[in-house]
C-alpha cells in the first residue's frame, strides 16, 4: 500500500509528489495525458510576484512569490533566468505616481532579493526608441524571471522519481473508492490496460479536472467552488532586439506582456475568458487574437497583423472562486478542501500559481501531516536536477571547453534544457556525427533516446513543443520522422 496517491501531472501534482517522495512518503502520480500537457505548459512563463496583484491587495501572495522566486532562481538556473521588463507610462491609464509607489512596493514586499530593484527608463532613447509608439516617453523598469515552464514540471517529476516516486503518465483514474483507512484507485493506461492501487490519502491535483476527480471520489463536489478562466498566447516574429520584456497597461485594467521567446520570436499575452467548454481541446478564440493584435498595437509602432502569427497556444486556469466581478481579478492564490469525514483523507488543490508551486506542496503535506507522519520540509535548498550549479555562464563556459565540437547555439540550447545532465544526453560523443540519426537543426538520436528514457516523452508533441519549443523552428516534416523513430523503438508511444 502506498501512502499517497497524487492524481493531477501539472505543476501541482508534480511539486507534492516531489516534496512527499523526499520526506519518506511512498508516493504514486497518474496523469491521464503527458506532463504538463494543460495548464502548466500554457502561462506566460514567468516566475514573477505578480505586480498588478498588489492593486488588488494580495500582498501575501506577493511577497510569497517574490520570495519563491529567489528560491526557484537558485533551484533551476538553467531553465529560470532574470529577465527585466518596461512598463511605459501612458497618459489616462495608471499615474506616474502610482506606478512608481507600486514598484517600490514590489521591490522590498519579498524581502531579501538578488535582482536589481526598479529604475526609471527613457523610452526616446535605444533600444525602445522606434519600437513603441511616439507618445510613449518615459517609463519604469524592473526585473523578474522566466520560466521553461513545461520544462520545470519535468525536472519535478524526475526529481520525485529519482526519490522512489512511481511517475505514471497517460494512465487515467477511472475509478475511486473509499475506505475508512484507505483509497482504492483503479488507473487505465492507454492501451487499456487497468491496476489497482491502493493509497492511505489521495491528493486531487487535476487542475480543471478538480472537482470532476472530487466527485468521482465523494459523489459531489467538495464545498468550494471553480471558476474557469481561459489565457491566451500568440507568437509572432522577434518585434524589437533586446532581452528585455515589454508589459503594457489596457484601458480594461489588465496588462498584456510582450517577451522574446526562443530567440526568434516575441511571446504575446494573456486573456482572461470564462471557459465553458471542453476542456480537452482548448484553444484560442478569434476574439482572443484581436484582443492581444489590439492592445499590442496600442504601444508597438508596427502594430501586428493577423497573417505574421505562427503559432498559439491556450490554457485554462482553475482558480478559486471568490465571486470577483471580473475574471481577471480572480485571485490567484490557491487554496485546499481537505475532506476527512467519510473515510481516508482526500485533499482537493484550487488555483495558484507556477511560482508558488513548491510553497503549494508544503502547505498541501502539511495538510496531510496528521493522517501521514513524514519527514520534515526539505525543498527549499534542494536544487531541481540539472541546476547543481552555482552560476549558469561559468557552467556554460566549462562545457563549451568540453564540448568544443558542439556548435554554440546547439550548446546554448543544451545547456539551458538540461544543466548538469547535458552529459546523460550526450553520452561518450565526441561529434555531431556520433550523437546517432540527424532530424533537423540541432536535434539528434541520442536527445530523443534520452527524452524517452529518463523524462517521460512518448509523442512527437511531448519532445518538439514541451520538452522543447524546436517545433517552433523544424519543418513540419520532423515531426512524422520523430513519429517513426518513436515507433521502431517498439514501446508504447501512442
Amino acid at each position: 500500500m502506498q501512502d499517497l496517491l497524487v492524481i493531477g501531472g501539472g505543476i501541482n501534482g508534480v511539486g507534492i509528489a516531489r516534496d512527499a517522495a523526499g520526506r519518506g512518503l511512498s508516493v504514486t502520480l497518474c496523469e491521464k495525458d503527458d506532463l504538463a500537457s494543460h495548464t502548466s505548459s500554457a502561462s506566460t512563463k514567468l516566475i514573477h510576484g505578480g505586480l498588478r496583484y498588489l492593486e488588488q491587495y494580495e500582498f501575501r501572495l506577493v511577497a510569497e512569490a517574490l520570495r519563491e522566486r529567489e528560491v526557484l532562481l537558485k533551484a533551476a538556473p538553467h531553465i529560470i533566468w532574470p529577465l527585466r521588463f518596461v512598463l511605459p507610462h501612458d497618459k489616462g491609464l495608471r499615474p506616474a505616481w502610482m506606478l512608481r509607489i507600486g514598484l517600490a512596493l514590489y521591490d522590498t514586499i519579498g524581502g531579501r532579493r538578488s535582482l536589481p530593484g526598479s529604475r526609471r527608463v527613457d523610452l526616446t532613447k535605444p533600444p525602445h526608441r522606434g519600437v513603441l509608439q511616439d507618445r510613449l516617453r518615459r517609463g519604469f523598469e524592473y526585473s523578474d524571471c522566466w520560466v521553461e515552464d513545461a520544462r520545470l514540471v519535468v525536472l519535478c517529476a524526475m526529481d520525485a522519481r529519482d526519490r522512489g516516486a512511481e511517475i505514471l503518465v497517460r494512465t487515467e483514474c477511472v475509478a475511486l473508492e473509499r475506505h475508512p483507512t484507505h483509497w482504492r484507485a483503479t488507473l487505465r493506461s492507454r492501451d487499456g490496460t487497468e491496476r489497482t492501487v491502493e493509497a492511505r490519502a489521495l491528493a486531487n491535483a487535476a487542475g480543471p479536472w478538480v472537482d470532476e476527480v472530487a466527485r468521482k471520489a465523494l459523489g459531489q463536489g467538495p464545498p468550494a467552488r471553480l471558476r474557469l478562466v481561459k489565457g491566451s498566447h500568440i507568437i509572432v516574429p522577434r518585434k524589437y532586439p533586446g532581452q528585455h520584456a515589454y508589459i503594457f497597461q489596457n484601458g480594461d485594467g489588465r496588462v498584456v506582456f510582450a517577451i522574446p521567446y526562443e530567440r526568434d520570436f516575441t511571446l504575446i499575452g494573456t486573456t482572461d475568458q470564462l471557459f465553458e467548454g471542453e476542456l480537452d481541446s482548448v484553444t484560442i478564440s478569434p476574439e482572443e487574437v484581436r484582443y492581444l493584435r489590439e492592445a499590442a498595437g496600442e504601444y508597438f509602432r508596427s502594430g501586428i497583423a493577423e497573417d505574421e502569427i505562427v503559432a498559439t497556444y491556450a490554457g485554462v486556469r482553475p482558480l478559486y472562486e471568490d465571486n470577483s466581478a471580473r475574471n481577471s481579478t480572480v485571485t490567484r492564490d490557491y487554496a485546499f478542501e481537505l475532506d476527512t469525514q467519510g473515510g481516508a483523507p482526500i485533499l482537493s488543490v484550487y488555483g495558484g500559481k507556477i511560482t508558488t508551486f513548491r510553497k503549494l506542496a508544503e502547505h498541501a503535506l502539511g495538510r496531510l501531516a496528521p493522517q501521514l507522519p513524514m519527514g520534515p520540509k526539505w525543498t527549499r535548498t534542494a536544487p531541481l536536477p540539472g541546476g547543481e550549479m552555482e552560476d549558469f555562464a561559468a557552467f556554460l563556459w566549462r562545457a563549451g571547453e568540453r564540448f568544443s565540437w558542439m556548435p554554440p547555439e546547439m550548446l546554448l540550447r543544451l545547456a539551458r534544457a538540461y544543466g548538469t545532465r547535458i552529459d546523460k544526453v550526450v553520452g561518450t560523443a565526441d561529434g555531431l556525427d556520433r550523437l546517432g540519426d540527424h532530424f533537423g537543426g540541432d536535434l539528434y538520436e541520442s536527445e530523443l533516446r534520452y527524452l524517452v528514457e529518463e523524462e517521460f516523452a512518448r509523442t512527437p508533441q511531448d519532445i518538439l513543443w514541451r520538452r522543447s519549443k524546436l517545433g517552433l523552428h523544424l519543418p513540419a516534416e520532423t515531426e512524422r520522422r520523430v513519429a517513426d523513430w518513436l515507433n521502431e523503438q517498439g514501446g508504447d508511444f501512442a
